[in-house]
């Protein structure tokens, strides 16, 4: 869990952004990996397999105050079992697995052309390059392209791309990054392109959406 800054998890599969007070929960035996914010306060929660319902996937939760408080509260008790911290810990997992999932999510694949391209993307956020530029770089026609990326993540090329962008953006706001420097540095010729974008893909701003994490 993030209480304050964010996290970028990544697992085989996809990556996933961890805003504030979100958490990002990883099914027991799956390789993975946590870049921090230089900001962050993080603390982590280790559930035994089969404790309580959660899902047999990676994915990020938007973590309720109840939840967040019982985390940092479990983090200061001493390691000794208690009536008290057996209560908290019984209340912790009944309510977890109720909490709602962020679809903070970037489907990533092995396949070594879409490797290159969301490599590259992560290097270079602003690259505005057409999906037929990245297909001639990667040596395939438009089609082709297209085809082999909604078959890799289920996902557009227009909507994979997107999806990354939106994980830099959150992850550079939640490090304390303006939104008019998150929009420039994803290459948006204007503020407002940028926040009709996010308002589109999350529902609401970029200021709003951090807002509602840190109540």
């Amino acid at each position: 869990m993030a209480s304050r800054g964010g996290v970028t998890c990544r697992v085989p599969s996809g990556m996933w952004m961890v805003p504030p007070h979100c958490g990002v929960w990883v099914p027991g035996g799956m390789p993975h990996s946590n870049v921090a914010t230089a900001n962050a306060r993080l603390f982590f929660l280790f559930i035994e397999p089969g404790a309580a319902d959660l899902p047999d996937r990676c994915c990020t939760l938007s973590l309720s105050p109840l939840i967040r408080e019982l985390i940092i509260e479990m983090a200061n008790q001493p390691a000794v079992v208690t009536a008290d911290s057996e209560l908290m810990a019984t209340l912790l997992l009944s309510a977890l697995p109720r909490m709602p999932i962020e679809h903070l999510h970037l489907p990533l694949t092995d396949e070594p052309r879409l490797v290159r391209i969301a490599s590259e993307l992560a290097d270079d956020p602003a690259d505005r390059s057409t999906m037929a530029l990245w297909a001639r770089r990667v040596g395939m026609s438009e089609n082709s392209l297209a085809r082999l990326v909604q078959h890799q993540t289920g996902l557009t090329f227009g909507r994979w791309r997107q999806q990354l962008q939106l994980i830099v953006a959150i992850r550079s706001l939640a490090a304390g990054s303006t939104v008019q420097q998150v929009s420039g540095d994803l290459g948006y010729e204007s503020v407002s392109a940028f926040i009709t974008m996010f308002k589109k893909a999350l529902g609401t701003s970029p200021a709003r959406y951090l807002g509602n994490f840190e109540r």
